[in-house]
């Protein structure tokens, strides 16, 4: 698992450019949603159980409870067409008693280089929070198209987390 300058990890990048590269008027596609009504196709089950009281849209939330540092694995996808573009992973989270960081991990797999990721370092959640959008951006340039791609949250530390409205999307390049 590495990281080169080749691909560009989005961790890196501030909230204001991921607003400047998508912005807010649908230039991104929507790859795959998951609006979280049941666990179907969760990965980590342990610590995570579906929550139909505390949601930001009604259908229900993941909710997630961590003792120390865990990377939950949420979602994976293969043979996703997503050449040459940004690859945005957005989600909604809510934090109870965190006494870490929270954010999102993006692990794109590309055949015959290894494993990459982009983390939404730039604006990690920590504490008690209301529902807030998180997003961490991929670049994808042409002729990287990624064989698998993890969506992840990480929390750094004991809390609980709620994730809502998951949501894969590419933009233009």
């Amino acid at each position: 698992m590495r990281s080169r300058g080749l691909l560009a990890a989005a961790g890196l990048l501030g909230a204001g450019l991921l607003m400047a590269c998508f912005g807010r008027i649908g230039a991104e596609k929507v790859v795959r949603a998951y609006p979280i009504a049941d666990l179907k196709g969760v990965i980590t089950r342990s610590g995570v159980e579906l929550d139909t009281t505390t949601t930001s849209d009604g259908n229900g939330s993941l909710r997630l409870a961590s003792k120390k540092y865990t990377a939950f694995r949420l979602y994976e996808l293969e043979d996703v067409d997503v050449e040459a573009g940004r690859l945005l992973y957005r989600a909604r989270i809510r934090t109870e008693g965190v006494e870490g960081r929270v954010y999102l991990e993006m692990w794109c797999r590309f055949p015959g280089k290894g494993e990459f990721f982009a983390r939404a370092l730039h604006a990690p959640i920590t504490g008690t929070t209301e529902w807030t959008t998180q997003e961490t951006l991929f670049v994808l340039e042409a002729g990287q198209n990624p064989s698998n791609i993890k969506l992840n949250i990480v929390v750094e530390g004991a809390g609980t987390v709620w994730v809502d409205d998951v949501v894969l999307a590419k933009g233009p390049a």
